[in-house]
């Protein structure tokens, strides 16, 4: 019988995987990602999950991988993690007021098949002030976050509303994951 793996280990999506009461692994992808390909965000979003989730596949080849890239997106522009107080000001002023993308692109392996899927949530941030912007900062909770602001913590503060899958902006589709994993002739209930 063909072990569930999450190729991730992030408790987010471990928090999200969980919600569907499957039992599964966690193993750590050692892909290497490379934002710099030019590539249009949602195919970076699938190019980048696949690659996570077939670094998991060459070593555990007769399981379900599941794999996921997650990044936020303004204006076609990728958002990295700001790293610095300096650099999470910047980019807060930046996405203030603004629709941002948060694309998370999902793979899911089995023996027979190979899906990669992308899922985009619209997120509009409202207008923030400098305080604000400062006392955010100040928490330390956007300087690895990509795009400076955590959705699902205290950065949720920040968001005036959301257009599309929650859980997608978090880390994880489980709705696209369902609809995949069922493809593949899983039984979820």
């Amino acid at each position: 019988m063909p072990k569930i793996i999450l190729a991730s280990t992030s408790p987010r999506r471990k928090a999200l995987l969980s919600q569907l009461g499957l039992e599964f692994e966690v193993v750590h992808s050692d892909y290497d990602e490379d934002m710099t390909l030019a590539m249009e965000p949602v195919e970076l979003a699938k190019f980048l999950s696949a690659g996570k989730a077939d670094a998991v596949y060459a070593k555990y080849p007769k399981d379900i991988i599941i794999a996921a890239d997650t990044f936020v997106v303004m204006r076609e522009h990728i958002l990295g993690k700001p790293h610095t107080p300096e650099r999470a000001k910047e980019m807060l002023q930046k996405i203030s007021g603004q629709k941002l993308q948060i694309i998370t692109g999902l793979t899911v392996i089995n023996e027979k098949q190979k899906i990669s899927r992308a899922v985009s949530t619209d997120v509009f941030i409202k207008k923030l002030s400098i305080e604000e912007i400062e006392n955010y900062v100040a928490t330390g909770e956007p300087l690895d976050k990509a795009g400076a602001f955590a959705i699902q913590e205290k950065g949720a503060a920040l968001v005036e509303k959301i257009e599309g899958d929650y859980n997608s902006a978090v880390g994880l589709p489980l709705d696209e994951l369902v609809k995949i994993l069922q493809e593949m002739g899983a039984k979820i209930f």
